[in-house]
């Protein structure tokens, strides 16, 4: 592709050497250069890409797009001068595939939790529905029925893109993403046209990138700001910050909950183990989710349905064949009648949140013994607090290992004891090792007791001082419960 159509919607402070050669790919790590390339320089977190551009070009970079011109700029290269090299890149990275976005109705979905349930549902429910879709998750990337490797939340611009032309190509009609703060805050989603985005919630997480939790939710609001006019923003107000997220924003104004007055209002009639009974704007459907959070973000995958256009009857029918999303309150019951759950819940609202929905299917009367820890490397403020929250909901915890990456698992541990109060420190172990930990929690339980095993959900991997072992909570429950 020629060089000026690549950087075409580029706002350029200074450009020197023409644009009419070929460029063969854009690449923004200077190890992966090939002759012919774009490089693009990057001021990361950890690195610099300026200061690898004459590495760049001693490996055949045609062209660089920078932030800063470097005191030499050589002939025969084609330099272009921008104010943020991100954004340039995400621009440039959605013109090199030609632009497919524009070709699928692509919806993002944002918030602290249920982000991979809302966008794994809205494409199983498509599929349902006949059509052709993609999906861009934390679990997993999906074109069509085609499974890609998941790597982040929100993959770089050039992934993005790429599997975007892919879903085009496949002649997918729709793509559902996450969208995380990280990827809006790093212009990941810079240059792509969304037709509709969600808020589901914002609750304490990733304070360990963003300076507090305002910053955090300014960030998620930068994504509702950039909407176009003839999109929808649709949140959920049962949060504080869904309305926070309608301000200034350009596109359609909707609205879901649980408790509010809202323009698609959901009501629990039955909870069980095994599902729920709800009732979505009048109308009664049985969905195989159980749990107050996923009736919410059942209401919301109903009214995104309809937001796109699709027949209110086949998106109730679509509703009730939804099936549940992988390590999102994924249970096993063993032969002897222990129920065991693995959730992704690595927060304290999403802790939470899972543990009043065990408490309120919990009609035996069970124990409920909760395995826990908290990942390394990341927001230490709401360790203490995931601890409490365990603590109170809890008959029995464990606490453990999460993915403690570069720190000492067993200072992870001593902050998490922090928040557990002194009446209920009896009740609480602390067993370092998560497969050791597990298999006490299944050896504690009765025939009537719930094992909760939370942190880690989908993750088949633990993360310990730089390496990944393979680990499988699900696996190892099932191991200990049918031994």
């Amino acid at each position: 592709m020629k060089l000026e159509t690549i950087i075409a919607d580029l706002e350029i402070a200074q450009l020197t050497g023409g644009g009419g050669q070929e460029i063969d790919r854009i690449v923004f790590d200077s190890r992966n250069v090939r002759d012919g390339d774009l490089f693009v320089a990057i001021r990361g977190l950890q690195a610099d890409g300026h200061d690898h551009i004459d590495q760049a070009i001693a490996m055949g970079a045609r062209a660089v797009v920078c932030e800063e011109l470097p005191a030499s700029t050589g002939p025969g290269i084609t330099w272009v001068r921008v104010a943020d090299s991100r954004r340039a890149l995400a621009l440039m990275a959605s013109a090199f595939f030609g632009h497919p976005s524009r070709e699928l109705h692509l919806v993002g979905v944002t918030g602290t939790n249920g982000k991979t349930t809302i966008a794994t549902l809205l494409y199983q429910a498509h599929l349902q529905m006949g059509y052709k879709a993609g999906l861009l998750s934390t679990i997993q990337v999906l074109v069509g029925e085609d499974h890609r490797p998941a790597t982040h939340t929100t993959p770089d611009p050039l992934q993005i893109n790429s599997y975007l032309r892919d879903m085009v190509d496949a002649e997918c009609e729709y793509c559902f993403m996450e969208v995380s703060s990280h990827a809006i805050d790093q212009e990941r989603i810079g240059g792509l046209d969304f037709n509709g985005g969600i808020f589901t919630n914002l609750t304490r997480d990733h304070l360990d990138y963003h300076k507090d939790f305002r910053e955090y939710l300014t960030v998620k609001k930068r994504f509702f700001d950039d909407l176009p006019e003839d999109g929808f923003a649709l949140v959920n107000v049962d949060d504080p910050n869904g309305k926070v997220m309608l301000q200034n924003c350009r596109a359609g104004h909707h609205t879901y909950s649980l408790r509010s007055m809202s323009s698609y209002k959901g009501k629990i009639i039955e909870m069980h183990l095994e599902g729920s009974l709800l009732n979505i704007n009048g109308q009664e459907v049985w969905i195989k989710l159980p749990g107050r959070f996923n009736a919410e973000n059942l209401v919301c995958v109903y009214a995104t349905l309809l937001l796109l256009g699709h027949h209110r009857e086949d998106v109730l029918r679509s509703l009730s064949q939804l099936n549940p999303v992988a390590g999102r309150f994924e249970t096993f019951r063993s032969g002897k009648g222990t129920t065991a759950i693995v959730d992704y819940a690595h927060t304290p609202d999403a802790l939470q949140n899972v543990l009043e929905t065990i408490q309120e299917v919990n009609v035996t009367g069970g124990d409920i013994i909760t395995v826990v820890g908290a990942g390394g490397n990341r927001d230490r403020g709401k360790r203490p607090l995931m601890a409490e929250i365990v603590a109170r909901g809890s008959h029995k915890v464990i606490l453990t290992s999460d993915n403690p990456r570069d720190e000492d698992p067993e200072a992870i541990l001593d902050e998490m004891i922090e928040g557990i109060p002194d009446t209920f420190r009896n009740n609480t172990l602390r067993i370092t090792n998560r497969e050791e930990a597990i298999r006490t929690a299944c050896l504690m339980a009765g025939s009537h007791d719930i094992i909760l095993v939370a942190g880690k959900g989908h993750e088949r991997t633990q993360e310990i001082r730089g390496e990944k072992r393979a680990f499988d909570d699900m696996k190892i429950l099932k191991q200990n419960l049918k031994g």
